[in-house]
């Protein structure tokens, strides 16, 4: 898959079919999650950085965006519309979210002058890709401090009315490589505090965004997974 997304990385944006369809989810997932002037925001899977628009206007230029993603081709991409722009707070790191170790990741966030843990993280269109995607949902979890903000933005079949148009909202999932079933923002209901659920364009685009919550807090039922990142049992 990935292979596949360098492939047509310089392609990508336009045939992403993203103002018809997807900016709607990308935009509702960015105002989901109340970002403050001067915040940190990790956008994991961030692609060619179709999200970094509306992040950077939450965040200004006192706060931080940082890009993880598997493609160092749609990585470049990115780092093109940043300095296209004169974004200086993009920080990029080119791994594989469902193998990523986020102590690791941390590491190498703290060397580039970021802070280890995030205040909010997103993820747009982007775990439905990755197999398994609770693995890189778990990294996303652990690179972002606890009471931080996370959004899952991602794809089902279109739901009443539109359910006619279920066909070609999976012809286009396949395209592209996503698991329209998978339905990855279960990761925000099972793991998070205070969710909230939004939809868009007539249920293909599901958004979830919930909070981290503390492991410390005496009310918590976590587990330490081996590569050190903490889940909700």
């Amino acid at each position: 898959m990935a292979e596949k997304y360098s492939l047509f990385a310089p392609l990508y944006d336009l045939l992403s079919a993203e103002y018809p369809v997807y900016h709607a989810g990308r935009r509702l997932g960015v105002d989901s999650l109340g970002l403050r002037e001067g915040e940190q925001v990790l956008d994991l899977g961030c692609g060619t950085g179709l999200n970094f628009p509306l992040l950077q206007r939450a965040v200004g230029p006192g706060g931080s965006i940082i890009g993880i993603d598997r493609s160092a081709q749609m990585l470049a991409q990115a780092r093109r519309r940043a300095d296209r722009q004169g974004w200086a707070n993009v920080t990029l790191l080119q791994a594989d979210a469902t193998t990523l170790d986020p102590r690791e990741i941390a590491r190498r966030l703290e060397a580039a002058g970021s802070r280890a843990l995030s205040d909010a993280a997103l993820a747009t269109y982007a775990l439905s890709l990755m197999t398994p995607w609770r693995r890189a949902w778990s990294g996303m979890l652990g690179l972002t401090r606890p009471g931080g903000r996370l959004s899952v933005v991602d794809m089902q079949d279109p739901t009443g009315r539109f359910a006619a148009l279920t066909p070609l909202a999976r012809l286009a999932c396949t395209l592209g490589g996503a698991d329209i079933t998978a339905h990855p923002w279960r990761g925000v209901e099972q793991d998070c505090d205070d969710v909230a659920h939004f939809s868009a364009r007539g249920g293909h685009l599901q958004i979830r965004t919930g909070s981290r919550p503390d492991p410390s807090h005496p009310g918590g039922s976590w587990t330490t997974a081996p590569d050190g990142t903490s889940v909700r049992q």
